[in-house]
């Protein structure tokens, strides 16, 4: 599998601000979020194997940890390796470049917390990548955020 053709051809969805701040208002999935950071890993979505499994650009940080693609928000390991995999000079990326002031006490919830993460991380990704991250692009479906923030949207893993 080449990489260049992998980075132009592979992704559903381009990064951009509009998805990013979507993601941190919780008016998208947690599937979809899962989606946006696994395809930048390169899993890749295999139907006959039940879902999304690691190829051979999959970073070895992530294929040995895990061979199927984690559930970054609802599980708390592949959250924390997730904020591992940032280096500590893109920490502040959400504050930097999306001028992102974090949650209020009342809305803090492992769920926002791991989303506000994943879009750390995809923003660093995009810099590493040399990736624009557009002000706008094709958007998924959005939905009102979840009624019960610590649980999520209908469909999504149970937080763990």
């Amino acid at each position: 599998m080449n990489k260049d053709k992998f980075l132009s051809n592979n992704f559903k969805w381009s990064i951009s601000r509009q998805i990013l701040s979507l993601i941190l208002e919780d008016k998208v999935s947690d599937i979809f979020v899962c989606e946006l950071v696994w395809e930048r890993l390169f899993y890749i979505n295999e139907p006959s194997m039940n879902g999304w499994i690691s190829s051979s650009l999959t970073p070895s940080y992530w294929s040995e940890k895990f061979s199927k693609a984690p559930q970054i928000i609802s599980e708390r390991s592949a959250s924390v390796h997730l904020t591992r995999s940032i280096p500590k000079d893109h920490k502040q990326n959400l504050k930097k470049i999306l001028n992102f002031e974090g949650y209020k006490i009342n809305e803090l919830y492992p769920r926002r917390t791991r989303r506000a993460t994943a879009v750390n991380w995809l923003i660093y990704w995009s810099i590493d990548s040399s990736s624009s991250l557009d002000d706008f692009s094709k958007l998924p479906k959005i939905s009102p955020p979840s009624p019960n923030p610590a649980k999520g949207h209908f469909g999504d893993p149970e937080i763990k």
